[in-house]
């Protein structure tokens, strides 16, 4: 790529033919000849000088095209701040261009996964934690970004600009086709063909009176606004993508504060019904061979993007009543005050300059198209995820009959029980959000016996939370908390419901808590605890902290050892879970993230944790709390060491 040929005293400046050119023969090649594009990554010299070449708006689509596909096989991060003034390159885009350069921070803001599960255990996860101090290259990365003046806003700018702000179309069919040329790619062409097609038949269908030009004449001015509607979803893709990782990256904060004052989240409130989850048209475009409601369609990667980006948004984060309209945080108020308890702080604090405008907000419009979603839609999970993170954190009884005055009580038993729900993903996230608008509320478990006003409705409820206990344990934890709170209370309407209520009454059952508590216990171990089933430890520690309060701790440990006799296996769940706890202070005494999300979770202090932890695993055989005292001599083994293998 460099002026090798004529020997001249005067350095020659290239054409930009010529750098297309050779742009273009390395980009076929790293795609017909295996092995170069891995050559081409490893020359870290060649990869900063191609980010020169951005500056350049007739070779950036390609330049932008071969970075892409280098760094997708690079095995080392490359650091942004080594590119040669980033920040006046960043600046020199236009929109457009800052949109298909997300696509390229993509790689580098992002942590490399890898991959194999075993890595995923919180043992390997620790291990990895000890060896790494400083903070990671993607971590450097994202604050790298950050610094760039104005990168946050922009990114704002473009994740909110409606399809009508976009360039002119001449402009935009001038990408196009530099796009097609450029990747010759059939496929694309494929789509608008198809697109080209189904516009022109909707058409003539339409002025089938007998006006024969209507067609053509349609088809032409309607072909640029569907491909500009494809256009902006695959940008908006690529920087909604970026805006999550930021969001959930060690500026949170500061990244917060950027997108709330930039109106970020009321400007994806406007395009929610017109973009965002627009109905799907004939002419959603997708790719050859698959069908509109696949997972890989722009249409439907954009909506999984924005409800993560939802849920990073609102999780453990006071911002998160910028989701609402002024007149649904006047509503959290009133719930406030008609129940006489004090309004959240952060109710009070948020700006009402910020907050989304028109009808609805944007967490009242994502709970009218849930409550739409077809039984086997993938969206299901996503959605749950974001409300139940709009719950998460200490609970608020005004958001909760916020969402309970909604039917999504109501919804969720639904798809739970009447429709059967069989993908665990969804109910998992079903049983969390449920958790979540159940938890210390009264009236929750009231609509609760309402809906479910049968044996047989129970039954199924019952067995789809013993199906998997993984899945369903924030909910068990829920309940069993909810109902030491209610048994304490002296409240007419309280006593009504606990005598009423299915639930409580069957967890209210002895047995049945040491049927559960034995369980949890029984499916995790040291070496396979993951961020994903940790919930079932400390779930069942919830249930050993509430019967430590009411001086039964050694009555429960004293059951947990018959129940290993009458499985004729004694020692198997107590040395466990003797291993288990040693884990867990392990785990938890070294970060202070998790130990707020417990407390907050279950209105119990963390001290308190603490403490009925070392009483369990005190070494004294006399001590009626201690694990030891309930394992026989010859059934002891709790002294091996964790092994990070």
């Amino acid at each position: 790529m460099r002026p090798t040929l004529i020997t001249q005293k005067k350095k020659q400046k290239i054409s930009d033919d010529l750098i297309k050119d050779c742009l273009s023969i390395l980009y076929n090649t790293c795609i017909c000849t295996e092995g170069v594009t891995k050559r081409l990554a490893e020359r870290n010299d060649f990869v900063l000088f191609l980010f020169t070449l951005m500056t350049n708006k007739k070779t950036f689509l390609q330049t932008a095209t071969l970075i892409e596909d280098i760094l997708g096989v690079k095995k080392e991060m490359i650091q942004l701040e080594d590119i040669p003034n980033l920040a006046s390159l960043v600046s020199s885009f236009d929109q457009q261009q800052l949109a298909n350069f997300c696509r390229i921070l993509a790689v580098t803001i992002s942590e490399l996964d890898t991959g194999s599960d075993d890595k995923h255990t919180l043992l390997a996860k620790n291990a990895q934690q000890k060896k790494n101090l400083g903070p990671s290259r993607a971590e450097v990365n994202q604050a790298t970004l950050l610094n760039i003046p104005g990168f946050v806003e922009r990114l704002c700018k473009l994740a909110t600009r409606k399809v009508s702000e976009t360039t002119g179309t001449s402009n935009f069919l001038q990408e196009l086709e530099e796009w097609y040329t450029w990747l010759d790619n059939a496929l694309v062409l494929d789509a608008l063909m198809r697109v080209a097609n189904e516009e022109a038949e909707q058409s003539s269908t339409v002025g089938a009176g007998g006006v024969c030009g209507l067609a053509n004449t349609s088809t032409r001015t309607q072909l640029p606004h569907s491909m500009k509607i494809m256009h902006e979803i695959m940008y908006k893709l690529e920087v909604l993508y970026v805006l999550c990782v930021l969001l959930m990256g060690r500026q949170r904060n500061q990244v917060h504060k950027m997108i709330a004052e930039f109106k970020l989240i009321p400007g994806l409130n406007n395009l929610f019904d017109k973009l965002i989850w627009r109905k799907h048209s004939a002419s959603a475009l997708v790719l050859h061979g698959h069908n509109q409601n696949c997972d890989c369609s722009p249409d439907i990667t954009l909506k999984i993007q924005f409800l993560r980006l939802l849920q990073s948004f609102s999780d453990h984060h006071e911002n998160k009543y910028l989701l609402l309209n002024s007149q649904e945080l006047n509503e959290l108020s009133a719930i406030s005050l008609k129940a006489n308890i004090p309004e959240v702080d952060a109710v009070v604090n948020t700006d009402r300059s910020l907050v989304c405008d028109g009808k609805r907000g944007l967490l009242t419009r994502l709970l009218q198209v849930m409550k739409k979603e077809p039984a086997e839609s993938s969206f299901r999970f996503w959605q749950a995820r974001a409300v139940e993170s709009f719950l998460r954190g200490a609970t608020s009884y005004a958001d909760q009959m916020f969402l309970l005055k909604r039917g999504l009580l109501e919804h969720i038993l639904y798809c739970i029980v009447d429709s059967e729900c069989k993908s665990r993903d969804v109910l998992q996230s079903y049983f969390d959000l449920l958790g979540e608008l159940m938890k210390f509320n009264i009236d929750a478990f009231k609509r609760f016996n309402k809906y479910i006003n049968t044996d047989e409705k129970f039954q199924i409820f019952l067995n789809q939370i013993n199906s998997s206990l993984v899945d369903s344990n924030m909910l068990v934890r829920c309940i069993t908390l909810s109902l030491d709170r209610f048994e304490s209370q002296s409240d007419i309407k309280v006593a009504e419901v606990l005598s009423e209520c299915r639930l409580l009454s069957y967890m209210s059952q002895m047995s049945m808590r040491m049927s559960f508590l034995f369980r949890l216990i029984n499916i995790i171990h040291v070496q396979t605890l993951t961020q994903e089933n940790v919930s079932c430890l400390n779930t069942s520690l919830v249930i050993l902290m509430l019967a430590r309060r009411k001086d039964k701790l050694p009555f429960y440990l004293h059951t947990l050892q018959e129940m290993e006799y009458t499985e004729k296996y004694p020692g198997f769940i107590l040395n466990n879970f003797h291993s288990l706890l040693r884990f867990w202070q392990q785990h938890y005494l070294n970060k202070d993230k998790d130990s707020t999300c417990l407390e907050n979770s279950s209105c119990i202090s963390f001290t308190y944790w603490k403490e009925t932890v070392s009483i369990l695993l005190s070494p004294d055989r006399t001590s009626p709390c201690a694990i030891v005292s309930y394992i026989d001599e010859a059934y002891m083994d709790i002294d091996r060491d964790f092994t990070e293998e």
